[in-house]
């Protein structure tokens, strides 16, 4: 038998393009070559094809906090390959899953009780969207069509997602087909007011205010939901004000419009609890989660619902399918396997209390960097941290581009977009690692033109 491996030459299919790859400048990675393509990983760092040692600042997606290679899991996958590899889930279902549901509902705050498994962030989002649109159908209401969004907001590329995200290069190219009846209050980020803040601004509660502008323009009667990242990941670590998302929740309550957490980065810990909505002390109608769940290794997301908006849909005849939407791979075995065993892991080895202490050791080494002359602004909570570069004249986002392949020769792998350098190291990460990262960040901002 042939040696594909050896017979294939990974540098020029890549050079070719036969992998197109998402949200990336494929022409420049095609002539950049085998320092592009990671082969290896283990703990909190990636090796390169090329040799190069990169710390993993972004948990890959925001979704391996456990690292990479952790053994228990290899172990859950194979064990769970070999007893039940695969298992629909239209009118069946697998022990892992269920197991996972009730696990995940008693993680959640209380009163979401129910969890629709889906296999993204990006599905688990059009899911709950479409859950919202139904509930309120369901109920009598079909006049609440619209959905609302917020500037900044990423939410994933589906449809729905795409429509209520607020990413403008993410949206431009699609304008013609997004979702009718979508709308979206202001982000709520003013660098003149809360530049360099530690943890939430004390600025910016008020800015909740601008749903009750879409409220007058479009009535109440016509809103079905509302959808937010607690903290604005993808973005650039936009953290909330105090007070902001409390006023969202009583804005929504007032009006009966459904609020829906996307927690596809901050859920499982990123913010030092079980999800956001803990952290913040602001409770949802729904919540999404993908990423950290299977510390990435299996694709895997949801939606955690209310016992009123799972009751809604559970009526008419008992043959009756009530809500007509799922994938192939809701609740896959495998994936919910190593749910288990990420979600055993993190109690067992505390890792959410990691999380809370690692905080300010993350949060002091962000914030030093505030005296290097092209750093704009520097923001953090839990386990996540951002810097904001100032641009390079004529040239936007090209000095994140320079810092992200500088980072590439010097042993970080960094997440920037536009001038902004994203953090959400692994929970295992030590002080000394993130520390590290950090100083190595600070030589390469200064190395910049």
């Amino acid at each position: 038998m042939a040696d594909l491996k050896n017979e294939f030459d990974c540098a020029t299919t890549l050079k070719e393009g036969r992998f197109w790859m998402p949200f990336t400048a494929n022409r420049r990675v095609r002539e950049q070559g085998m320092a592009r393509v990671l082969e290896t990983a283990k703990g909190p760092y990636y090796t390169t094809a090329d040799g190069t040692k990169l710390f993993d600042t972004l948990s890959g997606l925001w979704c391996t906090p456990l690292g990479h290679a952790q053994p228990r899991i290899t172990e859950a996958l194979r064990k769970q390959a070999d007893t039940l590899d695969f298992a629909p889930s239209f009118q069946l279902a697998n022990p892992e899953a269920v197991r996972l549901a009730e696990r995940i509902a008693n993680m959640a705050p209380a009163g979401l009780e129910h969890v629709f498994f889906a296999n993204s962030g990006s599905e688990a989002v059009d899911t709950a969207l479409k859950i919202a649109i139904g509930f309120h159908r369901l109920r009598g209401e079909g006049a609440r069509f619209r959905l609302i969004g917020r500037e900044r907001g990423y939410h994933g590329v589906g449809f729905g997602g795409m429509s209520v995200g607020g990413i403008v290069p993410n949206r431009k190219m699609f304008a013609t087909v997004m979702v009718p009846g979508v709308d979206h209050i202001r982000h709520p980020y003013n660098h003149a007011k809360v530049a360099f803040t530690k943890g939430q601004p004390a600025w910016g509660a008020e800015l909740a205010e601008d749903l009750e502008r879409l409220v007058a323009l479009h009535d109440a009667s016509t809103i079905a939901a509302v959808i937010v990242e607690p903290v604005q990941g993808s973005t650039g670590v936009l953290v909330p004000p105090i007070g902001y998302l409390q006023r969202l929740r009583e804005i929504c309550t007032k009006h009966g419009i459904l609020l829906i957490f996307d927690e596809v980065i901050t859920g499982f810990g990123r913010m030092g609890e079980n999800f956001a909505a803990q952290r913040f002390g602001v409770k949802p109608d729904m919540i999404t989660f993908a990423k950290a769940v299977t510390n990435g290794i299996v694709p895997m997301g949801g939606v955690i619902v209310t016992d009123e908006i799972y009751n809604t849909f559970m009526n008419g005849s008992e043959s009756a399918i009530e809500f007509a939407h799922g994938y192939t791979y809701s609740g896959h075995p495998l994936a919910a396997a190593v749910a288990h065993t990420v979600l055993d892991i993190m109690e067992e080895e505390n890792l959410i209390a990691r999380v809370r202490s690692l905080e300010p050791v993350l949060e002091e080494a962000i914030h030093s960097l505030r005296d290097l002359p092209l750093v704009h602004d520097l923001r953090n909570i839990g386990l996540t941290a951002a810097i904001d570069l100032k641009p390079k004249d004529g040239a936007p986002g090209a000095r994140g581009l320079e810092v992200f392949e500088k980072g590439l020769k010097s042993g970080v792998l960094l997440r920037c977009t536009g001038e902004t350098i994203s953090f959400g190291p692994p929970f295992i990460s030590t002080p000394e690692q993130l520390r590290d990262m950090v100083a190595t960040v600070r030589k390469l901002i200064a190395e910049l033109d």
